[in-house]
């Protein structure tokens, strides 16, 4: 199991203590650190669309108004903070968030 994310996002930490209590073997990617490859990020928009996208956020608050009219991939690409989190990869399917559906499923 492969958790995407921000060591400082609190959701990503809530979602890797739990699924580790669990018995998940979960390996963390940092994705500031690590930025997602052009492969899995096309990948990631292909089954999430622009849901990957966090709107919410601070920093799409502070993006310049060109930035936020343009594609997601540019979006994620030049600031990779803007991706929602946790995306958990495991056994070949994808999950977005750490809502209730996400948890039931996982854990």
């Amino acid at each position: 199991m492969i958790l995407y994310g921000l060591p400082t996002c609190d959701t990503c930490k809530k979602a890797r203590r739990a699924l580790e209590g669990a018995g998940h073997d979960v390996t963390f990617r940092d994705i500031r650190a690590e930025p997602l490859s052009e492969a899995e990020l096309a990948e990631l928009l292909a089954e999430f669309g622009d849901r990957l996208v966090n709107r919410n956020s601070t920093t799409w608050r502070g993006l310049n108004d060109w930035m936020k009219q343009s594609e997601p991939e540019a979006q994620i690409a030049a600031h990779p903070a803007l991706m929602k989190r946790p995306v958990i990869r495991d056994d070949g399917r994808l999950w977005l968030g750490w809502d209730a559906e996400v948890q039931a499923a996982l854990i």
